[in-house]
């Protein structure tokens, strides 16, 4: 059962992504390099872990066409942990253990990834993360064979605080899902607001899977807030926009987000315009390689990019860079050399520092707006911060400034 799983996750889920892998891995003769990704692809954040999915499974198209990497094909194994931690080290374990995988990605909830990485060293098996956002994993729950090539919690919050400071609102509130990435960005929000002497009213916090924000929605604006910090993705993300602009919340409190998402905003519509807030990945950021990846992904995806693919598409730049400079995935060899890897891709330059594993990379605020001859709202890029500012330093979560 897992090797034919194995075997559906290479070879994608498009046609064309259907037919190539196949005589591609008939003319390698050399074994493939196997990657696992415990992924939650059902589940409130479902949507997360599919896009991840789609950006790994069209990563080892691409560098499959070009011969792999040292010579070796590129193979995904993913299987669903629905979001749940003990499900995630489970399923990774058995990749490790039965599988033989030494590289791990693709890894959805912080939650599940803080359950992982205490495993790593009796696994000898690297980490790479595309999206697991919290501030701890490159700080106080730091471990060797972890690495972040995404932009973490910490680092999307600064963006946005950047960005408030030239902005004339004082008063703010917090809401996030109740789980590892929604307490840690929170805080690190309310952190960031008292720094700059402004008012933090409060938070609060929902429980993954809720359907009725009312509750929440009176809160806020009774809070007398002028901005509401929105820590959120997925199914919760989508119904808590929708009935904010229901409860028409934006006509008396700004949304401000910590992710700037497609797949949310089109299902929100029109009641997503106006959302502001930073994004990891945004495919309207406007760089020689981006354009590049945009263009390649629409022709074969028939869609635009995702923030989650994008992310993806970065992570495996950053690990095949690492895997290129080590000529091994052996663990003891590649560890060293993902930790001098710098890339020139989709989000510029990103650069992943020795010290605790962050891959060093710019903060994008990103505004949902209407686009003439478009029907659906689009993104729009509106300010780029440079990486030194958004990065915070070595194994911390928060800023000094």
């Amino acid at each position: 059962m897992r090797r034919s799983l194995s075997r559906r996750s290479v070879l994608g889920a498009s046609a064309t992504a259907l037919a190539a892998p196949f005589l591609l891995r008939r003319a390698f003769a050399a074994t493939p390099i196997k990657i696992g990704m415990p992924t939650a692809l059902t589940g409130a954040l479902g949507e997360v872990g599919q896009q991840q999915k789609r950006g790994a499974l069209y990563f080892a198209k691409v560098q499959n066409a070009k011969g792999g990497l040292i010579g070796r094909p590129v193979e995904f194994l993913i299987e669903d942990t629905a979001g749940d931690p003990a499900t995630c080290v489970r399923k990774a374990q058995e990749m490790v253990e039965r599988d033989k995988v030494d590289l791990l990605m693709g890894v959805t909830l912080s939650s599940e990834a803080l359950a992982i990485v205490p495993k790593l060293q009796e696994w000898n098996a690297i980490f790479v993360s595309s999206d697991d956002g919290d501030g701890r994993l490159t700080a106080s729950s730091f471990v060797a064979n972890f690495f972040r090539a995404n932009t973490s919690g910490p680092m999307d919050t600064r963006t946005v605080a950047l960005w408030l400071r030239h902005s004339p609102l004082k008063k703010f509130y917090g809401i996030g899902m109740d789980y590892a990435w929604g307490h840690n960005s929170i805080n690190s929000f309310e952190k960031l607001v008292k720094q700059a002497k402004r008012e933090f009213l409060g938070s609060v916090f929902s429980p993954i899977g809720t359907k009725d924000f009312s509750s929440y929605i009176l809160k806020i604006r009774e809070s007398g807030a002028q901005a509401v910090f929105i820590v959120m993705q997925g199914e919760d993300y989508i119904a808590f926009l929708s009935q904010a602009h229901q409860y028409r919340l934006p006509q008396k409190t700004l949304l401000l987000t910590s992710i700037v998402d497609l797949a949310s905003t089109r299902a929100v519509g029109d009641g997503a315009v106006g959302l502001l807030g930073s994004s990891r990945y945004c495919y309207a950021y406007n760089n020689p390689a981006n354009k590049a990846f945009v263009a390649n992904w629409q022709k074969a995806m028939g869609a635009l990019p995702d923030i989650f693919e994008g992310e993806q598409w970065q992570a495996c730049e950053i690990l095949a860079a690492g895997i290129e400079k080590a000529k091994s995935i052996e663990p003891a060899k590649l560890r060293p050399a993902l930790e001098k890897v710098a890339i020139n891709g989709v989000k510029g330059h990103v650069a992943m520092r020795a010290c605790d594993h962050q891959a060093v990379q710019q903060g994008f605020m990103v505004k949902v707006v209407k686009q003439a001859g478009e029907t659906a709202p689009v993104l729009d890029v509106i300010a780029v911060y440079p990486a030194a500012e958004v990065t915070p330093a070595c194994r911390q979560e928060t800023y000094t400034d």
